[in-house]
């Protein structure tokens, strides 16, 4: 899947993105400040999050309840100096878990994410739209 939007356009994209065949651990790719927490924090009050989100950026992970007791995690692994620190924090229990875990800046931790998983690639354009694209 493949679409370019405005920021505005966010909770359109964010159901078309639930409509999709995802994996419950989705990796977001893309340069600082493209909109990927914004994408996350739109993504989880459609699965059902009622608290206030913000930015895990120096807890690495915000944990959120949703309805049906399963749980939504997201993490931002950008200050992550290696692996091992990520396996400290216990990302393997949260990775295995079942439930939803959004990721940002993955690919500071390649080896330690679950071969099933969804990407999403966020780009800005030009014009000041983003594109995404769902792998």
């Amino acid at each position: 899947m493949q679409v370019t939007f405005l920021l505005d356009e966010i909770n359109k994209v964010a159901e078309k993105i639930l409509s999709q065949n995802l994996q419950k651990v989705i990796l977001f790719n893309g340069e600082m400040g493209v909109g990927k927490t914004t994408l996350i924090k739109v993504l989880a009050q459609q699965l059902g999050v009622t608290d206030a989100t913000s930015s895990p950026t120096f807890s690495l992970v915000n944990e959120y309840q949703l309805p049906n007791n399963q749980y939504f995690y997201h993490f931002d692994v950008y200050r992550l100096k290696n692996e091992n620190e990520a396996l400290d924090m216990g990302i393997d229990e949260y990775l295995y878990s079942g439930n939803w875990c959004c990721i940002e800046w993955a690919e500071k931790i390649p080896n330690l994410i679950p071969t099933e998983h969804s990407i999403i690639e966020i780009k800005i354009l030009p014009d000041g739209k983003r594109q995404l694209t769902l792998h």
